[in-house]
């Protein structure tokens, strides 16, 4: 007979152990998100971030935004709950179900086509929704203070923060666009108040 200690650490195994091909797929899955998500917030201003961006900038791309980060959680979750109900709904209350989707259920064919189905909606959801992200976030940016970048030769450059990869700058002033490398010899950069 286990000891409570083993029976608790045979628990903890298990759990961990079935917790992992979940918590990568996740990851994957925020990482791509993240990626789309930072796409769109640099594409409203003309800039294609994959010229600059390197693997690194967009591995940490779901953690570098709250927002971008609670979408991931709050989006697989829903998505989660969602096809839970429908597989709970399908076998608790078969003939409503039924209904529900227009007897399609019985047909052989149904399960292969449910599960892209749920795919193809949650992919058109993520696009509808980083494409709002992106318009929401160049508002704030336009919105923001300016700062001031100061070079080693004094040279200055004012505008406001789109944000930054792991080598390059990206400043708003007025219409256009400033990429400025952080390798430039950058003194100091200076908030604008």
């Amino acid at each position: 007979m286990l000891t409570n200690t083993k029976y608790w650490e045979n628990t903890y195994k298990v759990i961990l152990k079935e917790l992992q091909p979940f918590l990568t797929l996740s990851y994957l899955i925020a990482i791509g998100i993240g990626m789309i998500f930072t796409y769109h917030k640099y594409s409203t201003f003309g800039i294609n971030i994959f010229e600059y961006a390197d693997v690194f900038d967009f591995l940490i791309a779901p953690f570098s935004d709250l927002k971008i980060l609670i979408y991931t959680v709050f989006s697989l979750t829903i998505t989660y709950l969602i096809l839970k109900f429908d597989l709970i709904a399908e076998r608790k209350y078969p003939t409503v179900y039924s209904k529900s989707v227009f007897g399609l259920n019985k047909k052989n064919w149904y399960n292969y086509v449910r599960y892209p189905s749920f795919g193809l909606i949650f992919l058109l959801y993520l696009s509808i929704s980083a494409d709002t992200y992106g318009k929401i976030s160049k508002k704030q940016i336009l919105e923001q203070h300016p700062i001031e970048v100061i070079f080693s030769d004094s040279q200055r450059q004012t505008g406001k923060v789109i944000g930054k990869t792991k080598e390059v700058l990206f400043l708003a002033e007025g219409n256009s666009v400033n990429a400025i490398p952080i390798a430039a010899f950058v003194k100091m950069i200076e908030v604008k108040r």
